[in-house]
């Protein structure tokens, strides 16, 4: 027995409560070195003739698997709300040990005194089942379908307010980093039907605030939308006519820094250290400055800290509760007057963990079902503790799907090696919630990533969207968009019929109902995999009681057979035909039992 392998920790993504009266455990053991493992529980208090009694054998349930280790779940419950709880864990070869708070000890034979169980403080403990600990994700969110929309690139409304330097609309152009083309918050509302019958039922939308750039993150003032994109009643109205039909609404904000245009910044400028906001930066020598460089964008010697290297985005002192306050007067303000239902946050990891406690309980305490979806590319667990962000951006878990079926820089096995190791990371309801996507405004197009080839961007779609969390579509995939790194991913939205991909969009359509008809398995189901490294075949089974939905992928340059009799109730499926699947193909299809 690799006792070395082993191992649980209270009180985290390893022993949690899922609902206010279910408790959900974890352990991991050496990956095929354990046979089985009980978890022997009880009442703390229930002492009998001064020896402490257990209540309950429960055996655990084989779950994933990495390429190390093999992860053990299964669920509590506790009459009184509370519980006592350890390992009975069975090796191979028959050999048994006791795990628990104190570490490894011998189990006796069921004859002795306190059953070779030595003593109740050995046990990992749930003191107690606090509900106001609980992490409670937002029930609707696991429902959601995203769509994401750069405004300045969806659709130009109102000619009106177009700055004055704004191109004529056209899909097929290369932007540069300074490019307008007109886009605005009338656009979005004259398109909303677009989304409604595409599915989408929630739409996020990055900044909308003044600001003088195309991208709106050097915000100038948080509280006016900017000029170019409408007005407040602009945004009222999308709001309520997103509501109406069912879609939820996404606001993007940056509080790691603000723009130099910022009342703010322009105040420290003029007045240096005796301005009044001259403590709401990190400001390491006065007067602030920077040496203009070849690129305005970038240059490392500002008197001042700034986002990466950017001299007109100072970082803002986020643990001055000036700063604090000023920015929880934002967060609120657009939930109060605009009822939104989520804030998408820029670059979340670099503000401190004080401030992102502060801003759950202030929007929380408005909206108890508001979703805080934070932009951070690696491992989260910090921020997903239930008392900061609901989840993050999910590109550790899509960048493995990313890396085999478009790039197929690593094999099945890598690639279920990396997701199941990112889901192990966190809490259920935490993977419920998670923003999937394949590609954004910062990240390359999907289907220049796949070297245009839409088969295997149908492909990673529909694995995406069979997974646990909340999937999203960046605007224009639907049709087929290209476009390498900012800014040449931020085209203009393609309205011309003649350019538009049809075929993908009903795609993507069967795929949204496809999801929107078998939320609860997708969220909440167990999976399963199976996988065939040599000919590159993925498949998996999605199951929650008595439906299982099983895809099978191949990523191969051969036909695969699919020679299982139970197929049935195809629901989707590209490259198929008579029980073969072609290469970069696929089968999608339901089992009832």
């Amino acid at each position: 027995m690799n006792r070395a392998a082993i191992y649980h920790r209270p009180e985290s993504e390893y022993a949690y409560l899922y609902t206010k009266n279910e408790m959900r455990v974890r352990l991991r053991t050496a990956k095929d070195d354990i046979q089985s493992i009980t978890i022997v529980s009880g009442d703390p208090y229930d002492w009998h003739d001064g020896v402490w009694e257990k209540s309950a054998d429960t055996i655990m349930t084989k779950a994933l698997t990495t390429d190390t280790h093999q992860y053990w779940e299964s669920s509590l419950t506790a009459t009184h709300d509370r519980l006592n709880y350890g390992f009975v864990i069975t090796d191979q070869q028959g050999h048994q040990i006791f795990y628990g708070d104190q570490g490894f000890e011998n189990v006796y034979s069921p004859n002795q005194k306190n059953a070779g169980l030595m003593g109740a403080n050995n046990y990992f403990k749930m003191p107690f089942f606090q509900e106001i600990d609980r992490f409670k994700a937002p029930n609707w969110v696991k429902k959601t379908i995203w769509y994401q929309i750069f405004p300045e690139r969806f659709a130009n409304g109102e000619t009106n307010n177009d700055n004055i330097n704004t191109l004529p609309w056209q899909s097929s152009d290369h932007p540069a980093a300074d490019s307008f083309y007109g886009g605005d918050l009338r656009g979005i509302i004259n398109h909303l039907d677009h989304l409604i019958n595409l599915g989408i039922t929630g739409l996020y939308l990055t900044p909308i605030f003044k600001a003088p750039s195309n991208h709106k993150y050097d915000t100038q003032d948080y509280f006016e939308i900017d000029p170019h994109f409408g007005t407040k009643s602009d945004f009222k109205e999308l709001v309520n006519k997103a509501h109406t039909a069912g879609i939820r609404i996404m606001l993007d904000a940056v509080f790691n820094h603000i723009g130099d245009q910022s009342k703010q910044w322009q105040d420290v400028l003029q007045k240096g250290r005796q301005s009044k906001y001259a403590n709401w930066f990190h400001i390491h020598d006065f007067p602030a400055r920077y040496t203009p460089t070849d690129n305005f964008e970038y240059t490392a010697n500002a008197t001042y800290d700034t986002f990466a290297f950017t001299p007109h985005m100072p970082k803002l002192n986020t643990a001055n509760p000036e700063v604090q306050d000023y920015l929880l007067s934002i967060a609120t303000y657009w939930i109060k007057e605009f009822d939104i239902d989520a804030w998408r946050l820029d670059v979340a990891n670099e503000v401190d963990h004080h401030f992102w406690k502060r801003f759950h309980t202030e929007t929380t305490t408005l909206k108890p079902e508001f979703y805080i979806l934070g932009e951070i590319w690696t491992s989260a667990q910090s921020w997903l503790q239930g008392d900061e962000f609901s989840g993050v951006m999910n590109y550790a878990f899509t960048g493995s799907i990313i890396d085999y079926f478009a790039k197929r820089t690593i094999s099945p096995s890598e690639m279920i090696n990396n997701l199941n190791t990112q889901l192990m990371l966190n809490r259920d309801q935490t993977n419920q919630v998670m923003f999937n996507l394949l590609d954004s405004h910062d990240a390359p197009r999907i289907l220049s990533v796949a070297h245009e080839n839409k088969d295997i961007v149908k492909q990673m779609y529909t694995f995406m969207f069979l997974q646990q969390g909340t999937p999203n579509i960046y605007y224009g995939s639907e049709y087929s968009m290209l476009g390498q790194q900012d800014p040449d991913n931020r085209k203009p939205m393609t309205w011309d019929l003649a350019t538009q991909d049809t075929q993908m969009y009903h795609f993507l359509k069967q795929l949204i109902k496809l999801r929107h008809n078998y939320q609860p398995v997708l969220s909440e189901g167990s999976l399963s995999w199976k996988i065939k490294d040599d000919q590159h075949i993925v498949s998996f089974a999605r199951k929650l009681g008595e439906v299982s939905l099983i895809a099978v992928f191949n990523n191969d340059e051969k036909d695969y057979p699919i020679t299982n009799t139970d197929i049935q109730n195809v629901i989707l499926q590209q490259n198929f035909a008579h029980n073969i699947i072609k290469p970069s193909g696929l089968i999608v299809y339901v089992v009832n039992k």
